[in-house]
């Protein structure tokens, strides 16, 4: 009886087998056409020989995500049912996070070699290039910039044309429009602060403006918007102008922090009616979250109203990881949302409800998915591939982590109570629903 040959794929199924701690959920296709693991399951085509060494290198999802995102590893058919295929494994127990312990160095030394896979760690492709104390000025401006800096033609084609970045509110479930998504989100935030015509509204990273133009048209606000992003300020400042809105709405190019006690924009930015902050905590880092929640409480008067609109993970089940802290938003830290409600009602402010939306995120990040597959070849031309690769990930990553309770993402409603304690809201019925 003739002995089959031990194939490149039977090599990499063993040696990647090791690394996670149990059969592979996956079947694996070499850069030499050989292939090995059970018939029928998705197919983690390794390209090139780098791919085994950036996991050499990174022992986890980071290094997997650089050689998906350098070409060197794909996911043949359907990227979300192959992420989902591993997720689903490791849940259930079937394999470990890739991990190298010191007993496996010398097996997995001997098969790198035999792969012809040693070397020195490739590059990372597009990989956030940051530098200086992480959330410092500097480095929280180098930060926002990598990633919303990236082109205004990119995020005019991935979103609809309110250019709302954030997760959307499908009040006619996953079937419905994108576009009516993101308007319904922009109404249910104005109604839950119950801006009217002539309320002072602060939006503290308002991206590319959809709030305070959405505001200022529909709810009569005059509303102030303040983005660390220059491609954003400038955007903002002639969408307003274009839109005849200047009287109402005002862009500021500045830190949140320049709006702290002590900080040059101060005494200008207070006294409020309503504050919103729409996915912009994660940004700010945990050491400076309760300064952040307290410049949230002091640009109020008493009885004004606070939105934040935050995404969230546990720590049992954690859903960004590194890959979207490395690649996407640098330095971006979620916190357990009962972490982010009780630094919010630290700060003095009273939290009044608490709406979870984690469906609605899937929907939304879904949607975006699909525009980009839709126009990949423009796509392609704007960033790159590797840029384009960069964001496939993400995207069908980001979903997946939301349809499988890995991320959430909530609406956190609190008022400043005025100096009695009274809340200066109807507590009988939720505010949105009026």
């Amino acid at each position: 009886m003739t002995r089959r040959r031990t194939t490149t794929a039977d090599r990499l199924a063993t040696l990647v087998g090791s690394v996670v701690g149990g059969p592979l959920p996956v079947r694996i296709r070499a850069w030499d056409g050989s292939e090995a693991g059970p018939a029928g399951a998705t197919v983690l085509h390794v390209r090139s020989r780098r791919a085994l060494r950036r996991l050499l290198w990174s022992p986890g999802e980071l290094g997997l995500a650089e050689a998906y995102v350098g070409g060197d590893l794909d996911i043949e058919g359907d990227l979300a049912q192959g992420l989902s295929t591993v997720w689903a494994a490791h849940r259930s127990g079937a394999v470990d996070a890739p991990s190298i312990g010191v007993r496996k160095v010398p097996s997995l030394i001997g098969t790198a070699v035999r792969l012809g896979a040693l070397g020195p760690r490739p590059p990372a492709p597009g990989q956030a290039q940051l530098s200086g104390r992480r959330h410092s000025r500097t480095r929280d401006r180098a930060a926002i910039a990598h990633h919303y800096d990236l082109s205004n033609d990119f995020y005019e084609l991935l979103l609809d044309d309110s250019m709302a970045y954030s997760c959307g509110y499908w009040t006619d479930g996953p079937d419905g429009d994108l576009a009516d998504a993101q308007q319904a989100k922009l109404d249910l935030i104005c109604r839950k602060l119950g801006l009217t015509p002539g309320a002072r509204h602060l939006d503290i990273g308002c991206g590319w403006g959809s709030l305070i133009c959405h505001a200022a048209q529909h709810f009569g606000t005059t509303s102030v918007g303040v983005t660390l992003s220059r491609q954003q300020y400038e955007y903002v400042s002639k969408r307003v102008a274009d839109a005849g809105l200047g009287d109402r709405v005002t862009v500021v190019h500045a830190d949140y922090r320049d709006l702290a006690e002590g900080g040059p924009l101060a005494q200008r930015y207070r006294g409020f009616d309503a504050v919103s902050t729409i996915e912009m905590g994660e940004h700010v880092g945990d050491a400076e979250y309760p300064a952040f929640t307290q410049l949230l409480h002091d640009v109020l008067r008493p009885g004004g109203r606070a939105l934040v609109q935050q995404m969230s993970r546990s720590e049992t089940r954690p859903g960004g990881g590194a890959f979207i802290e490395t690649y996407i938003a640098p330095d971006m830290h979620m916190k357990p949302l009962g972490t982010t409600v009780s630094l919010i009602n630290g700060s003095g402010l009273e939290i009044r409800d608490v709406h979870a939306l984690r469906e609605h995120y899937d929907w939304t990040v879904s949607a975006w998915a699909r525009t980009l597959e839709d126009r990949w070849d423009e796509v392609v031309t704007m960033i790159g591939e590797v840029g384009a690769r960069v964001w496939r990930l993400y995207l069908v990553g980001g979903a997946l982590a939301f349809a499988e309770n890995r991320m959430g993402v909530d609406q956190i409603l609190a008022v400043r109570p005025d100096p009695t304690g009274q809340a200066s809201m109807e507590p009988s019925r939720r505010v949105w629903e009026s």
